[in-house]
């Protein structure tokens, strides 16, 4: 009995590759046999026309159809399947089901509304004792079914001259001749059997609408061993370096492999040559492998010799070993294939995949690691150097709930493990100190040149375009007709020096003029303005001993267009520890040259992150449109790779045109072990204790447990319970910029630790029962901060923040006390911020009256912005300034959030003060920035009225450290009208600093303002109409 497939072909499929396609197959299984069909390259809709049979033992079975998408390196992508059951085909007509479109599933019933396409198939069921000529089958593949079932053979039958289509034979291979006899009487009492209980003849043949030849293979001829043998023992003869000179020269370029989603367990640079860090660790005449297995105490290892496969496409090879037992895993076998990716010359990257089938659900997953070679940082002695960069992931076969405690458990064994292979490594070749890596930061510093673009270039690439082309034409053919026609009568309306347009054709290429001489003017002044701005600004020298931190600012990659000339006007602003550091602006540019040096003054500890946001000016208060935005971790990065480096931006606009920034980084220590003796001074002061320096080898252990860089240091650490489901006691680590956890109870270990950063509140629990009568610490992150601790969270609230908990400290005030210390330190609390915005304005207080005037308000030039008659009564008016909800109400619609105003307080007869503080809304300025002000409110001299004057100190605003914003709101009461008051609005702008953007700033903040106005008293009119 068998079943005949036809795979005719597929529609609607998921794109799987970046490309917006798949290179789809089908994969087929009926029982323990399978088999599958060739791949089409770059379809979703592919056509594969294939016949299939298998042999039927069980009428209970279903047969699985499975579409899926080849992938080059890594395992392929699921697409959907489909499972039809023999019993549906054995009660069909004819005993087949036709050719029927059949909907796609997805593998998991939580995806049931994905949409996984439709596939064409034709299935029938038939019996044939015979061959239906006497043709020998030609075998076409015969390792296409599991190794599980090795009684079944995959045949695949020719194109006959006649064209007759492809056809496949499963067939079970005979154990001994003898039997054939046997066989012969089973299937006649199968037959039986089958037509007493369906009525039905198992000997109806296949009814199809092609002539096609079925053949049964009954006996194979035994596959000629010699050709297979003489390949091998080519491959087996050649050496290592011959095989990898081979793949060298095959290979085709292309970008290395990107690192695993599991992360990277290993970075590090050596001072070897990527050829010879790549035959120490993969050649078969290298000891590396066994002296790794020595330290790690595992055993029986094997190592097959490096071979060719897909007609020497790829190298493989596979090694065998026993894992060495643990506390909570016997010792089991693991079995390593590995093959090459990608073989250069200068870069290498090979990925190996582990399967260790008897541990616990070890048949559901593989390890795969992947390791990338790669020229390293340039030597001072010319001498070459390699990157080893390890990476890892888990592939799941099937879903299981234990997932996350496999990757977790993955995870923790591939990092210990990866350190003793980085022991064992560095005995045989030398790591890279970052010491030993290029020339001083002077001498990269002081190689960086502005290249100073001619006026030739900059002009091309302004009037380069269309518009001015087209407006050139344009001039020139009036020109000419004007040079041609005669002139014209006078009529109409006109008269001697004025001519009218004559017809409505005449007005549409009037205005199209007009249009085109504009677009024409504002290139050739932002021609003028980038021809003055251009060139380079190194910024300020740091102040101070301590960490410094350098940036240079060498250049950008692909940036987003977001002007309607087709380009941008970037900058750049770096952050770090509060302060801000914002590059030059290159106008019309998608690809901007800076070469600016930046550095931020001495902190004196190391800082934890940089924010990098890429913006497009339009001035302080327009909606600008980011252009991308990255983070630079100093934790995660290492100082070597930061030296010269290319970073990525994210971001909707940066991602889809792949924006890049090119970097150099410097972070140096000016006072050495001061710095830490100073920091640990300074926190001693804040938690009222002694806090000990820490031996050079306790650092040590602590930068190795938490993988962090060696200017990282352990300030104190503290016995504790992590509480989650059940408390786990451990030791909590704190540092100048990490709290971090680790526990190791019976082998199971937990490790995590997040920045002080990332910290949102800390709050103090009070004792009970479950903490053990003492207060607890509950820490609360900022949301989508610290995701690599979250298997270490208590819980996560309904904002989507992580709480960790910790109680059951040995002396409970004194670790309080320094983590509140810490995280201090690392971030201002709102009161100490409200505490220096008072300061602040004390000591301008204090200048004005020193000087006689308001906040030195009459420095500034006052102009005019606004001017109207508003028909409400003045006592009404004055109520947008009286801070209750009427005012609130009213400037939180033009765009202040969290408006909030102190009452007003008496500072002379007659004159009154108050402070206002507010944030801009996202369509008022981009940057969201706060606003500081204080107003004055005082009687106009003939007491018919009121004048109310204020400074407006901006906190957050691109430039809004160099000026200050100065307005006079004089409110006059109409006599003549009982219900009407006269509002005039003057503006003006007390630059602190100089800079070159003055009048664009100007214009910008006037034109907004104006617009704020009007919108403000509009409301007010509207309130006032509706009775508010």
């Amino acid at each position: 009995m068998r079943l005949y497939v036809q795979v005719i072909e597929a529609r609607g499929l998921p794109a799987m590759d970046l490309n917006g396609l798949s290179d789809p197959y089908v994969r087929l299984q009926l029982g323990k046999q399978r088999a599958k069909t060739k791949v089409v390259k770059k379809s979703l809709n592919p056509l594969w026309d294939e016949e299939f049979s298998f042999r039927v033992g069980d009428l209970r079975e279903e047969l699985i159809v499975s579409v899926l998408d080849e992938d080059k390196y890594f395992s392929d992508d699921f697409l959907g399947q489909v499972k039809l059951p023999l019993s549906k085909v054995l009660d069909a007509d004819n005993l087949s089901l036709g050719s029927v479109w059949y909907q796609l599933q997805p593998r998991s019933k939580k995806s049931k509304n994905q949409e996984c396409g439709e596939i064409h198939l034709t299935l029938s069921l038939s019996h044939i004792n015979s061959l239906s000529d006497g043709t020998p089958p030609q075998t076409f593949s015969e390792d296409l079914t599991s190794n599980s079932d090795k009684s079944s053979e995959l045949k695949r039958l020719s194109v006959d001259s006649n064209g007759k289509t492809d056809s496949y034979s499963v067939s079970e291979a005979e154990e001994a001749d003898p039997d054939k006899e046997e066989k012969s009487q089973s299937r006649a009492f199968f037959d039986r059997i089958f037509q007493v209980f369906t009525g039905k003849s198992a000997d109806i043949t296949r009814p199809t609408g092609r002539d096609i030849d079925f053949v049964e293979v009954i006996q194979e001829e035994p596959p000629n061993p010699e050709v297979n043998e003489l390949a091998d023992d080519a491959v087996s003869n050649s050496t290592f370096d011959e095989s990898v000179k081979i793949l060298e020269s095959k290979d085709q370029g292309g970008e290395m492999p990107e690192n695993l989603a599991g992360g990277v367990i290993l970075d590090q640079s050596y001072a070897v040559s990527p050829s010879e860090l790549n035959t120490v660790i993969f050649s078969t005449n290298s000891n590396f492998l066994q002296s790794l297995a020595d330290i790690q105490g595992t055993t029986d290892l094997n190592i097959e010799a490096w071979i060719f496969e897909n007609g020497g496409e790829s190298l493989k090879r596979v090694v065998t070993y026993m894992k060495a037992a643990t506390k909570l895993v016997k010792a089991v076998k693991a079995t390593e294939e590995q093959t090459y990716l990608k073989a250069d010359g200068k870069n290498y990257a090979v990925l190996a995949s582990v399967s260790t089938p008897d541990v616990p659900f070890g048949s559901s997953f593989r390890c795969e690691v992947l390791y990338c070679i790669m020229p390293g940082p340039q030597l001072p002695s010319e001498e070459q150097s390699s990157r080893l960069v390890v990476s890892w992931r888990i592939n799941f076969f099937q879903s299981t709930m234990m997932k996350g405690m496999i990757e977790n458990g993955a995870k923790q064994g591939l990092k210990d493990s990866y350190v003793q292979f980085a022991e064992a490594l560095s005995k045989i070749v030398k790591p890279l100190d970052l010491k030993d890596v290029g020339s001083s930061k002077e001498q990269i510093l002081a190689s960086l040149q502005t290249e100073q673009e001619s006026d030739w270039k900059l002009a091309c690439r302004i009037f380069g375009n269309f518009t001015v082309i087209s407006s050139i034409f344009v001039g020139l053919y009036v020109t000419v007709h004007i040079l041609l026609a005669n002139r014209s009568t006078i009529q109409g309306l006109e008269f001697s020096g004025l001519d009218l347009p004559d017809s409505i054709g005449e007005v549409v290429v009037c205005g199209v003029l007009v249009l085109q001489g504009e677009r024409v003017l504002k290139m050739i002044g932002r021609f003028l303005h980038a021809r003055k701005q251009r060139g380079s600004d190194h910024g300020i020298k740091a102040q101070g001993d301590g960490w410094l931190l350098t940036v240079a600012l060498i250049e950008g990659s692909n940036l987003a267009a977001v002007d309607s000339s087709g380009y941008s006007d970037p900058y750049v602003v770096f952050t770090c520890h509060g302060m801000t550091k914002t590059s030059s602006i290159k106008f019309q540019t998608l690809d901007p040259h800076w070469n600016e040096i930046f550095e931020f003054d001495a902190m004196i500890d190391p800082p934890s992150t940089m924010d990098i946001n890429v913006y497009d000016f339009d001035g302080p208060f327009d909606e600008a449109v980011s252009l991308g935005h990255t983070e630079v971790n100093f934790l995660k990065s290492n100082l070597s790779e930061l030296a010269d480096v290319w970073i990525p931006l994210e971001g909707k606009l940066a991602q889809a045109c792949q924006s890049k920034l090119h970097l150099r980084i410097f972070l140096h220590n000016t006072r050495g072990v001061q710095v830490v003796s100073d920091y640990l001074t300074k926190m001693e002061k804040e938690v009222g204790k002694k806090i000990n320096l820490r031996s050079p080898q306790t650092n040590s252990a602590f930068q190795k447990l938490f993988s962090l860089p060696p200017e990282e240091f352990l300030i104190n650490d503290f016995t504790c319970h992590l509480k989650r489901k059940m408390p786990i006691q451990g030791r909590l680590f704190l540092s100048p910029r990490i709290i971090g956890f680790y526990t190791n109870l019976f082998g199971h270990k937990i490790k995590f630790f997040f920045l002080w950063e990332d910290i949102d509140d800390i709050q103090i629990v009070p004792p009970s029962l479950t903490s053990m009568g003492s207060p607890s610490l509950l820490i609360i992150l900022r949301r989508g901060r610290g995701l690599d601790a979250r298997h270490g969270a208590k819980s996560l609230d309904p904002d989507g923040r992580l709480k960790f908990q910790f109680q059951s400290f040995v002396s409970f005030s004194v670790a309080n006390r320094t983590i509140m210390a810490l995280w201090k330190a690392k971030s201002l609390s709102p009161e100490q911020k409200v505490r220096l915005v008072e300061e602040e304005s004390e000591e301008k207080e204090l200048r004005s009256e020193e000087s006689g005037s308001f906040l030195g308000i009459e420095d500034a030039k006052m102009s005019e912005v606004f001017s109207s008659i508003v028909p409400v009564p003045l006592n009404s008016l004055m109520e947008i300034f009286e801070g209750d909800s009427f005012e609130q109400k009213v400037m939180e619609k033009v765009g202040c959030v969290d408006y909030s105003a102190s009452p007003w307080e008496s500072v002379s007869p007659d004159v009154h003060q108050r402070q206002v503080n507010y944030k801009f809304d996202k369509n008022i300025s981009r940057y969201g920035g706060e606003v500081t002000s204080t107003q004055q409110r005082s009687p106009l001299h003939d007491k018919n009225g009121w004048l109310i004057e204020e400074v407006m100190t901006l906190q957050g605003v691109l430039l809004g450290d160099y000026f200050t914003l100065h307005l006079r709101y004089q409110i006059d009461d109409l006599q003549s009208k009982s219900k009407a008051c006269h509002v005039h609005v003057s503006l003006g702008i007390a630059w602190l600093k100089s800079t070159k953007h003055q009048k664009r700033i100007t214009k910008n903040v006037i034109a907004n303002s104006s617009t704020r106005l009007k919108e403000m008293f509009r409301l007010v009119e509207k309130e006032f109409s509706t009775g508010k």
